[in-house]
């Protein structure tokens, strides 16, 4: 959500940063010497604090603030997807890519879940439905069997109703 408009440029809704005319759009930055200066911590793109960790290809690391405050339904992702090893270990802010990644990696995993499932339910009606044939069941008796019952109840009523 940028857009340049003369010498302003709109991030979000109602954050507005005036730039000088003529300078390039590389020159002006997001104010992000507020963050630090409140003491919040930042982390790189890979969700490791500034300065530790591997730097990308041009030698420098992407740096992200951490401007979201993880609820606990998203630490608990944190720590089912493997990102931290126990809950002291999850910083009060954290990026949120490293939120959105750790719920993607949640959905995957959920998702090979439920496929485990539906593969254990289909071998349990398999399983079931032998049982049921060596009982000479099967949904076409069970049908007649119904249907046959029906059939007697009505010529019951309909006598009942005759008398």
């Amino acid at each position: 959500m940028l857009a340049a408009v003369g010498s302003l440029l709109r991030f979000r809704p109602g954050r507005i940063l005036h730039c000088a005319p003529g300078t390039p759009g590389d020159a002006v930055r997001w104010p992000f010497a507020a963050l630090r200066s409140r003491g919040l911590p930042r982390y790189s793109s890979d969700g490791a604090p500034c300065g530790s960790g591997p730097q990308g290809p041009a030698g420098k690391v992407h740096r992200v603030p951490a401007e979201h405050k993880p609820s606990q339904f998203d630490k608990k992702i944190l720590l089912w997807t493997g990102r931290f090893k126990a809950m002291e270990e999850i910083p009060p802010r954290v990026p949120p890519e490293m939120i959105d990644a750790a719920r993607n990696r949640a959905r995957v995993k959920a998702c090979y879940i439920m496929i485990g499932f539906t593969i254990i339910a289909c071998f349990a009606v398999i399983a079931s439905a032998k049982r049921a044939v060596e009982r000479h069941e099967s949904l076409t008796s069970w049908n007649l069997a119904k249907k046959a019952k029906w059939r007697e109840e009505a010529a019951l009523a309909a006598q009942a109703k005759a008398k």
